[in-house]
């Protein structure tokens, strides 16, 4: 009977300790208030987005999303596509003006 009872004490006090530490690793199951409808955490200007605008997009961690290197591949990517097309529209509206004032 003391030998049960011992186990049964052993196996609660592992537990607790599991779950202590569980808590310490992995918080304590706080969630943040939820966003108003419509309302992102993501921010990006209404115009004129660059590079740097795209690189500093931080998205919400969640349990089974997506792979980070992935979205910062991406992000990347994007960045830099923008700031060419960017560089291409000034260099095309600059040869449009220079046409149109030789004329």
């Amino acid at each position: 009977m003391t030998t049960a009872l011992f186990y049964l004490v052993v196996m609660v006090f592992v537990a607790a300790v599991v779950f202590l530490l569980a808590s310490v690793l992995f918080g304590r199951g706080e969630e943040l208030p939820p966003l108003p409808p419509g309302a992102s955490p993501t921010r990006l200007p209404s115009e004129g987005i660059t590079s740097q605008d795209v690189g500093r997009v931080k998205f919400q961690m969640v349990l089974r999303g997506y792979k980070m290197s992935e979205v910062d591949w991406v992000l990347q990517r994007l960045g830099t596509e923008v700031d060419e097309l960017r560089t291409r529209v000034a260099d095309l509206e600059q040869q449009l003006e220079d046409k149109a004032a030789v004329k």
